[in-house]
């Protein structure tokens, strides 16, 4: 076992969009768990683009990452070392150790994996926080009815893409907006999407081609991104259309706020806006619990990872994310995981 423990520190505050200057790779003695306390090596750290919010200086609705810490995020990990009692060495374990190669834990906020019941990395995406985001916004908010329309961007996604399966599972019309013709394939040909719009080949006529996508105006928007393709669906919203505000990548490399869509439309549509965070509903996931894991083992919910190596190589998949590089759920494998063949 290593001595040391490898950990990626936010060192300055990204001025835009995040280089690979605003991070700082050291290495430190591997810690030493006390009473109560177990020690973790990190096997799958999530890279998410809530995380960019976490770099900033302004206050958001969870406390900032400080200068000189290591990055935060979810993580899958084994226990080495326990001196507590409800988890044993070899146990797997979805936690919150962040950006490094090892941690120390309470074991407050963890909980253990079986490794038998799905691949561990799926706790980090179809089976963790993207998959609890996809079915709250969309079963909670979102309230689909058999018939209705319900768009969905950054389709492709960890959330998108499980947003737009739940819809079709429940008799919707699902229409997909993903960047290049290699994510609207796959959107549409391998998770059964009715459509998706390429809104990079759009140029221009983003609106006429989400507008020939869904013909019937849309009922549910699942906004994952904000900016030009925000502007494009917020006209097409049909009378009580409902919202579910997840994400707005487009804009998190903003120093300044951005013109946004005519929002009185909203008004006129009287249309139900309701951003969320998903954390703020962790405890009430029974519904998430009976549908979605039956899904995934059945075969009919899919989902895709995007796989990087080394915890070293997390600063650049972190800045690709924010340009929509990645394809599929972003991974950092940062050790071997021995369930994977």
């Amino acid at each position: 076992m290593t001595n040391t423990n490898r950990r990626v520190l936010l060192k300055s505050r990204p001025q835009g969009e995040p280089t690979p200057a605003n991070f700082d790779i050291v290495d430190a003695p591997l810690p030493e768990p006390k009473d109560g306390e177990y020690l973790s090596r990190t096997i799958w750290l999530s890279l998410d683009p809530y995380m960019r919010g976490r770099m900033a200086e302004a206050k958001g609705y969870a406390a900032n990452v400080n200068l000189g810490d290591a990055m935060v995020g979810g993580t899958v990990g084994q226990v080495i070392k326990s001196r507590n009692p409800k988890f044993k060495e070899g146990d797997y374990v979805v936690e919150y150790a962040g950006w490094q190669s090892h941690a120390v834990s309470n074991g407050a906020m963890s909980m253990k994996l079986d490794p038998n019941a799905a691949p561990l990395s799926a706790a980090l995406s179809v089976l963790g926080m993207p998959g609890m985001t996809a079915w709250w916004g969309l079963m909670k908010i979102g309230k689909p009815k058999a018939g209705e329309t319900v768009v969905v961007s950054a389709a492709s996604g960890a959330v998108g893409s499980v947003v737009g399966q739940l819809a079709k599972a429940h008799g919707c019309r699902a229409v997909g907006i993903a960047g290049g013709k290699d994510k609207c394939d796959y959107v549409v040909k391998e998770l059964g999407f009715d459509a998706c719009v390429d809104y990079r080949a759009a140029g221009g006529n983003l609106f006429k081609e989400i507008r020939a996508a869904a013909p019937n105006g849309i009922d549910v928007y699942f906004e994952n991104v904000g900016g030009a393709v925000q502007a494009a669906v917020v006209p097409q919203l049909n009378d009580f259309a409902r919202v579910p505000l997840c994400g707005l990548i487009a804009h998190y490399n903003e120093m300044q706020p951005s013109p946004g869509p005519d929002w009185r439309l909203l008004l006129v549509k009287r249309a139900t806006v309701t951003g969320f965070i998903v954390s703020d509903h962790f405890t009430d996931m029974e519904g998430f619990w009976k549908e979605v894991p039956a899904l995934v083992k059945s075969g009919k919910l899919k989902y895709r990872e995007d796989i990087v190596k080394g915890i070293d190589n997390a600063p650049e998949a972190f800045i690709g994310l924010l340009k929509g590089r990645n394809f599929g759920k972003l991974l950092v494998q940062v050790s071997d995981d021995p369930t994977r063949s």
